[in-house]
């Protein structure tokens, strides 16, 4: 059965042709930019506007780079319009990016999760539209997650990376024009900006409520399950756990070498967490950490996604197998010289330090996630 019918802000597209006729268009896109029928946004600006330049964020303009692979400049062969990346070395525009468009158009899916680097791509090409007078038109698509639910840690600003710039929690419950509002703001900028809305949504819709199309927003993010699950268990890119990256099952299913599934299971399941179930499972990784090693752990499941808190299981879960393989668990660093991934993606190192415990983060979170809820009401669309 079809879903609620709903339009995308590319399906209203001609409701800002007074905004780009006439006017050299930028796009910054990937493949989740597509209308109801999914034609590319690429295709549609291409035909009915000036396209000349194209903005390429993580994984490519057409989806073809690996989480954190380098992103270079090129010429998309359909259009023949010059690809400029917007990520790792440009993420910040310079000025031959600045100079190649009047206004700038963001049609991109995100996953309603703080560690996703399309927001910063957004909110820095917003800054970066404010530094050269350009205008920007955001295509508003739904929050895969809904736009209810807020749940997570509030970013600490000492931890601020590409997986998380801004005060905000893990699971915010906007969409990416709404985000795009409180950014404005946020940051004081002083750019046009005009949001493209929904038709159709409402807040207590997820996306497969909707009869829009799912086009997975990253390589390892293949479907709403996984989308569901990323907000608890994406910390686990930050130890020597396996995530689940180079299997089917990314973010839903963890586990290492030296994991007793069996016994983490029972471990889980006693906690009695609503909404969620711990499954043992096996998985042998064809990328990524623990390539070609059977790694053994748990498949994180879902039975209640309003009832329950993903993010909760994923630090529970955490810090289960921290506690029941000292030696063996480890969290780890991107690089030599930066702090710790786990503090980055949690926003604190409250927990890696021993400061607070699971259980007192997770509980000492809720009232600025309610307070982060009630400040963000005027941006809301919906």
């Amino acid at each position: 059965m079809r879903g609620y019918p709903v339009l995308s802000g590319v399906d209203r597209l001609h409701t800002v042709d007074d905004l780009l006729k006439g006017r050299r268009v930028g796009l910054m896109t990937n493949p989740t930019g597509i209308d109801h029928e999914l034609n590319s946004t690429i295709d549609l600006v291409h035909q009915r506007y000036h396209l000349t330049a194209l903005f390429a964020v993580e994984h490519g303009i057409r989806g073809d780079a690996q989480a954190g692979a380098k992103v270079e400049n090129t010429v998309d062969p359909a259009t023949g319009v010059t690809v400029y990346s917007a990520f790792g070395a440009n993420s910040h525009f310079n000025q031959e990016m600045l100079d190649a468009f009047d206004v700038l158009v963001f049609d991109i899916q995100d996953v309603g999760a703080r560690f996703y680097t399309y927001l910063y791509s957004l909110s820095y090409a917003m800054e970066a539209c404010a530094r050269g007078g350009k205008e920007m038109v955001v295509l508003d698509r739904v929050n895969p997650l809904g736009g209810l639910k807020r749940t997570g840690t509030i970013l600490d600003l000492r931890f601020s990376s590409f997986v998380g710039d801004y005060e905000l929690p893990t699971q915010y419950a906007l969409t990416i024009g709404e985000y795009a509002r409180y950014v404005r703001d946020y940051l004081h900028l002083d750019v046009k900006l005009t949001v493209v809305p929904l038709q159709g949504w409402r807040r207590e819709m997820y996306l497969d409520d909707t009869d829009l199309p799912w086009v997975a927003p990253s390589p390892n993010c293949p479907d709403l399950a996984a989308s569901l699950c990323y907000t608890g268990t994406c910390v686990f890119e930050g130890t020597n756990c396996s995530e689940g990256r180079g299997t089917t099952q990314p973010f839903q299913v963890i586990g290492a070498p030296y994991i007793d599934g069996g016994a983490l299971e029972k471990r889980m399941n006693a906690l009695a967490l609503p909404g969620l179930r711990f499954r043992r499972t096996a998985f042998c990784p064809t990328f990524s950490k623990h390539q070609g090693v059977l790694c053994h752990g748990v498949q994180m499941h879902i039975t209640d996604r309003e009832g329950c808190d993903a993010f909760a299981g994923g630090l529970l879960l955490m810090d289960t197998i921290r506690k029941m393989y000292p030696e063996q668990f480890a969290f780890i660093r991107w690089s030599d010289e930066a702090p710790y991934a786990v503090d980055k993606l949690l926003g604190t190192d409250v927990y890696r330090t021993g400061a607070m415990t699971a259980e007192e983060l997770i509980a000492s979170s809720r009232e600025p996630v309610r307070r982060f809820g009630e400040s963000v009401t005027k941006y809301l669309l919906y």
